[in-house]
């Protein structure tokens, strides 16, 4: 008979999806999961079968928790879309303490997109998804007349989310909050 499981399934996800985000998966070893993890060996292969499913979990962790908390942002009615846009950008100048620097998409999307095809199909899916949210979120500010008519929706979605991503990129370089803030204040300049 098979030993009961003593540990949390999600909160090793979690864990692993913090070390993932850091370092990649290739800069990331199985001991490095043990120790994030608090797991042996066996009760890592024995519950994900290899570094790859924790992986692949881990990610789809992250865009289960943190893109659907962008598109929950996104949905807001009741914020002027500036404040809305605003808060989206502002989440790569402040993250949360507990989060490493950078986004676990945008580095999955460089480390391993570009030589495996399921990962990079299911980084668009993800990414149409917020695109196509913020665009409704636009063309509905371009009805209530919180926006210039002149404005393409789908265009301007594409560049915020542009923006997201080269504000998390320039984060994990080393920039500085006065630097991010003055791209926040332009981006939010542009509509």
């Amino acid at each position: 008979m098979p030993r009961p499981r003593t540990f949390d399934e999600d909160r090793a996800v979690d864990a692993a999806m913090k070390v993932f985000w850091s370092f990649g998966y290739e800069g990331t070893s199985t001991q490095d999961l043990c120790d994030a993890t608090g797991l042996g060996r066996s009760s890592i292969y024995n519950t994900f079968t290899s570094k790859r499913d924790l992986f692949d979990r881990a990610l789809r962790h992250y865009m289960e928790t943190r893109n659907a908390a962008q598109v929950a942002l996104i949905q807001r009615a009741d914020l002027p879309i500036r404040e809305r846009v605003r808060q989206l950008l502002w989440d790569a100048v402040e993250p949360a303490a507990t989060d490493p620097l950078g986004c676990f998409v945008v580095n999955t999307l460089v480390e391993l997109a570009p030589h495996e095809p399921e990962i990079a199909e299911l980084l668009e899916r993800d990414h149409t998804f917020r695109v196509e949210a913020l665009t409704t979120a636009f063309n509905a500010a371009q009805t209530a007349g919180e926006i210039d008519a002149g404005h393409d929706p789908a265009g301007l979605a594409e560049y915020v989310f542009v923006v997201l991503s080269g504000l998390r990129v320039s984060a994990r370089a080393g920039a500085t909050r006065a630097g991010q803030e003055t791209v926040v204040r332009a981006a939010l300049r542009t509509f």
